[in-house]
């Protein structure tokens, strides 16, 4: 028990909570970090790789740059070209380097990230940066008072705070227990993800074409052994439930064979996977994103489709745009008022659910066999691969960085 009141407690230790927390500690403000977590391993982490990858934008880059993360990264791949088309349409859009013959290093896009080695990188940070950094703390229950929330954990403590930030992910307790309603949209999809070693090598490009069953990705990912570096990729299928649990279900030889035709063969053959894990598809938004003295902040908030890769995108400038929020607030001798949340939700509630309905939108759109719509597609990509203007609009809402632009973090 404690009757310290403290400034802000932070549920959730991962990517955004964990940029939360270092952003806020570089204004100078104590934070607490309440992360469900162990300490990791970095011997065990490093030694293995994860079947799935992170794309992080330009802007998500700049913020771990800020603070201090994006130095111990141990391992990613940066990406400089872009191509979508669709299997049985004539469109196709590239962008970065797939459209021109500079080097790729002058295209730089994003970089792609192990959730394992990122994790590992903001955890060692925030024992550096963090006064009050703890790992593996269950909480049992969050409740209002008067002006401050009361943190109850299993072993018996009791925190007092001005301020709570739910960053704990899509099955948010922190939302749960500030009684926040969720709009969720089922997609009655899957998705199916696994890493895959590709016959001819990726060359910094990130692929994705649309098939009838859903979009399937072809995401650069680094190599645990030098030799084999380029060649290898992390995918994400969407497909029908059903389809993904067959699919999930083949042996290696027979998912190699069926990938390598289903992709086109864009890279060769498929040479080997590694095991398959499927997951739901669900878009999820809350109803509010700040009540009195409390904040929701990237999965917690919001759920988006995978297609674009911007979920975890959209959660780093959630805690950009929250950190500069309330250090305004702090150089003016004030606190988490109610109004600064709310400029904060305001900011970035519209933003979150126009990407979420546009990706719904899209995937629907790329994968109707209606006629006209099939027409009107084909025409759509050809007329923005040719437009110079909108290729690159489309690249400046991927990059995130007009997001910033308003905020200390704005480069």
């Amino acid at each position: 028990m404690t009757d310290q009141v403290l400034d802000v407690v932070i549920i959730g230790g991962g990517l955004v909570g964990g940029l939360t927390a270092l952003l806020l500690a570089q204004g100078g403000v104590q934070v607490t970090v309440l992360d469900a977590a162990p300490v990791l391993d970095a011997k065990q982490v490093l030694a293995q790789a994860n079947s799935r990858v992170l794309a992080l934008s330009q802007a998500s880059i700049h913020l771990l740059k800020t603070a201090g993360v994006w130095q111990h990264i141990a391992r990613q791949m940066p990406y400089s070209g872009m191509q979508v088309w669709n299997k049985n349409g004539y469109g196709e859009i590239m962008f970065g380097q797939a459209s021109t013959r500079t080097p790729w290093q002058e295209h730089i896009l994003g970089s792609m990230v192990e959730p394992s080695i990122l994790n590992l990188a903001i955890q060692s940070q925030m024992q550096s940066a963090v006064q009050d950094y703890r790992t593996q703390v269950k909480v049992l229950r969050i409740e209002q008072a008067n002006e401050v929330w009361f943190i109850h954990l299993a072993d018996g403590t009791k925190l007092t705070t001005k301020l709570v930030i739910g960053a704990d992910g899509a099955n948010s307790f922190v939302r749960e227990q500030a009684f926040i309603d969720l709009d969720v949209l089922d997609y009655k999809q899957a998705g199916l993800s696994c890493a895959i070693r590709t016959q001819k090598p990726h060359q910094y490009v990130a692929r994705q074409i649309f098939l009838e069953t859903g979009p399937l990705a072809y995401l650069p990912m680094a190599s645990l052994t030098p030799e084999q570096n380029g060649h290898w990729q992390s995918i994400v299928w969407t497909l029908p439930e059903d389809y993904a649990e067959e699919y999930a279900q083949l042996d290696d030889a027979a998912f190699c064979k069926l990938l390598s035709l289903e992709s086109q063969h864009m890279l060769g053959e498929v040479l080997e996977a590694t095991p398959r894990a499927t997951f739901p598809l669900k878009a999820r938004a809350a109803q509010t994103y700040v009540r009195d003295g409390l904040a929701l902040i990237g999965d917690a908030a919001h759920v988006i489709h995978p297609l674009a890769g911007q979920g975890v995108n959209i959660g780093c400038l959630d805690a950009a745009v929250l950190c500069d929020a309330l250090l305004r607030d702090a150089e003016r001798g004030v606190w988490a008022h109610v109004q600064t949340l709310r400029r904060y939700e305001h900011s970035r509630k519209g933003q979150n659910e126009a990407m979420m309905h546009s990706m719904s939108a899209l995937g629907w759109l790329e994968t109707t066999q209606l006629t006209p719509v099939v027409w009107a597609r084909n025409f759509g990509l050809k007329q923005v691969e040719q437009s110079a203007w909108a290729k690159d609009l489309f690249m400046q809402q991927a990059a995130g960085l007009n997001s910033l632009k308003n905020t200390r973090y704005a480069i």
